[in-house]
């Protein structure tokens, strides 16, 4: 039995379990090892959630007004961000944010799986209050954002910028490169206070005449400094908004309008620096209607009469009379004077938006309508600068924004200072003059002149009921310094406004008599003048 017993050891088996053990030991333990080095990795760095970005973006200098007032500046913010897909409590979340963000509601994007801003430029407090929930899946972000503390003020003229720092209108892009590439900041010729006045006022005027748009610019005759360019409707530039509907075009640069009877002053000064005529040219026998190529051509007044001066056309605001001081001048040598005012061409300016008039071609006709100011275009930029040149002396002078170290010196002599002189004398009866347009500007002590306009909107070549009312304004006379021009879009009268002659009589007209500038424009421009006279006395 105990031959047929025997037990024996498979030393070769029992060696092939050994090793298989001892191999799956080294790859565990190896695995353990590499888990264990790349926990004390990550236990000394920020999970991804939980840091706190810093997005390079380009930095752009300050934009100062003319005072050193800070109107754009780049600052240091925080946007806060959230993945929804990180969130643990969706619900809780949502209540405390809710309370620290009452005017938001995230409940859309935390349904969806997107990462999405809860708020950009954050405040601090509220940067704190959000840190205090806790929260690790809330990401901070870190950069820089351009500011702009005066809100809407000067949106059409510092303009915006894109979402890369870049500048995409006005100053901002008009001046990219100066202000990428140096941290001085550029200063402009704008004074805060005067366009924080301006502005109000076309506000409230707008609101009175029901405007669809409405501009006023200020502007130094002498140097071509601009005070104050207001255009209305405006925007917030620090929303940042992509803004595609044309009724916030800048209109006081790239605006185009047929202007009406504010062209006259500048058939006048054609006629007197031609020696065609003089201020008392007497025109006989005007009829109130004249044809050219089959079309009627009337006064706007039937009741003017029929036998002008010079003076008196451009005082009665005389269309007949007009043509026929054109006439006299020639078309050649109308159109190089209207030229030489930088009126019938895209005009060069420190920023881009700039509107070009619509050329047509010279003729008879043609030079008929452009004396009293139909059927040609300009803008209101144009119009100011050209008013400027008019009043200062015959001097051609560059509008512009930009505040220059050196002196601004005066151009090429339009007219004479002679005839400077002639036709301010006459700007300043149109307001003075009980038969002039612009009696209500007529404030004692600021010896404002100027001459109205008003005109028919055209809509694919035929005109409308709609208007553009206009006032340029110089002022004050005896010693010009300063145009103004007023620009409304569109008005409407008013039923209940009550007008206050300044002339000392005891007299007020409720509701506006006539949609026309002198009933409009004048009364916007009269506003203005009375506010910012007595700054503009102190400062400048």
């Amino acid at each position: 039995m105990e031959e047929n017993f025997k037990f024996r050891k498979n030393k070769s088996n029992l060696k092939i379990s050994f090793e298989r053990i001892a191999f799956i030991f080294f790859i565990f333990f190896f695995i353990a090892i590499t888990f264990s080095a790349k926990t004390i990795y990550l236990s000394f760095k920020k999970k991804p959630e939980t840091k706190s970005i810093i997005k390079k973006e380009k930095f752009r200098a300050s934009i100062m007004d003319r005072n050193g007032n800070i109107i754009a500046k780049t600052v240091r913010v925080t946007n806060l961000g959230i993945n929804p897909n990180q969130v643990i409590n969706k619900d809780k979340l949502l209540i405390s944010l809710k309370l620290i963000f009452p005017d938001k509601n995230f409940k859309e994007q935390f349904n969806g799986n997107k990462f999405f801003y809860i708020k950009k430029k954050v405040s601090p407090e509220k940067l704190k209050k959000v840190k205090l929930l806790g929260e690790k899946s809330i990401r901070e972000e870190d950069n820089i954002a351009r500011v702009y503390p005066n809100g809407n003020l000067f949106s059409h003229i510092l303009g915006q910028i894109d979402t890369d720092n870049n500048g995409v209108s006005g100053i901002e892009k008009s001046f990219d490169y100066e202000l990428t590439t140096s941290k001085d900041p550029l200063n402009l010729t704008l004074d805060t206070e005067l366009q924080y006045i301006t502005r109000e006022e076309l506000l409230k005027y707008q609101d009175i005449f029901k405007s669809y748009g409405s501009t006023a610019i200020l502007m130094n005759i002498n140097n071509g400094e601009i005070l104050s360019m207001v255009s209305l409707p405006d925007f917030d530039l620090n929303k940042r908004e992509n803004i595609l509907d044309k009724k916030f075009i800048n209109r006081s640069t790239k605006g185009i309008y047929e202007l009406g009877s504010v062209f006259k002053t500048f058939t006048l000064a054609a006629g007197l620096q031609e020696n065609v005529i003089e201020v008392d040219t007497l025109f006989k026998n005007l009829p109130k209607k004249v044809k050219c190529a089959g079309r009627s051509i009337s006064e706007y007044d039937l009741d003017i009469p029929s036998n002008l001066t010079a003076e008196q056309i451009l005082i009665r605001s005389g269309n007949i009379g007009s043509i026929k001081i054109a006439q006299m001048v020639g078309i050649e040598k109308f159109k190089r004077f209207l030229e030489d005012l930088d009126l019938l061409n895209k005009t060069q300016f420190d920023i881009e938006e700039t509107g070009t008039p619509i050329p047509f071609k010279w003729g008879k006709c043609k030079l008929a309508t452009s004396a009293y100011g139909h059927g040609i275009t300009t803008t209101p930029l144009q119009l100011a600068k050209a008013y400027a040149i008019i009043a200062n002396g015959g001097y051609k002078i560059n509008p512009t924004l930009l505040k220059k170290k050196e002196k601004l010196k005066k151009g090429e002599q339009i007219i004479s200072e002679e005839n400077s002189k002639k036709i301010n004398s006459i700007l300043r009866k149109i307001v003075t003059s009980s038969a002039g347009t612009a009696n209500l500007a007529n404030i004692d002590g600021y010896e404002i002149a100027g001459k109205t306009g008003t005109a028919q909107k055209s809509f694919e070549g035929k005109y409308s009921k709609k208007k553009v009312n206009t006032f340029a304004s110089i002022f004050p006379i005896s010693s010009p310094k300063y145009v103004l021009v007023v620009l409304l879009d569109e008005p409407k009268i008013s039923n209940d406004y009550v007008y206050s002659y300044n002339d000392g009589k005891e007299r007020n007209i409720i509701g506006t008599p006539f949609n026309t500038a002198g009933w409009t424009s004048v009364e916007v421009a009269k506003s203005i003048i009375e506010k910012i006279g007595p700054i503009l006395a102190i400062k400048y």
